[in-house]
């Protein structure tokens, strides 16, 4: 079972950026496909942004995309998702995902697909 910290989150004014991080455990990492979730209260969770497991091809939401980056280093088992011009509506706890995916494609957008979870980093954008 691969874990998953999550780390980066906190407090920003609407138009701030930030840079999430999650650290993955064990020596499979460039074997993970991963994901970004995240869930505000009384919401569910939704996608936000998925990298494959060769950093090939990655995956925004609308919400985000235009204003959000996923990037994966393999040598520190880590994925970045860097996200600009922060809204209030971004806030919300922001998950980290992962599959193991060496060679085969699944839809990323889909929470269910992925089996390992991290414990969240809240983020929070003021107006």
């Amino acid at each position: 079972q691969v874990q998953l910290v999550e780390s980066g989150g906190g407090l920003v004014q609407a138009g701030g950026s930030l840079r999430l991080s999650c650290a993955a455990s064990g020596r499979t990492f460039s074997a993970l496909a991963m994901g970004w979730f995240r869930q505000a209260p009384g919401k569910e969770r939704e996608f936000v942004s998925g990298i494959s497991w060769n950093g090939r091809t990655t995956y925004y939401s609308d919400s985000v995309k235009g204003r959000s980056t996923i990037s994966r280093d393999n040598a520190k088992n880590t994925v970045y998702l860097q996200m600009n011009s922060l809204k209030p509506e971004d806030t919300a706890i922001y998950y980290c995902a992962t599959k193991m995916a060496f060679g085969l494609w699944f839809d990323q957008t889909r929470p269910e697909e992925y089996t390992s979870w991290g414990q969240g980093t809240q983020v929070t954008v003021s107006s």
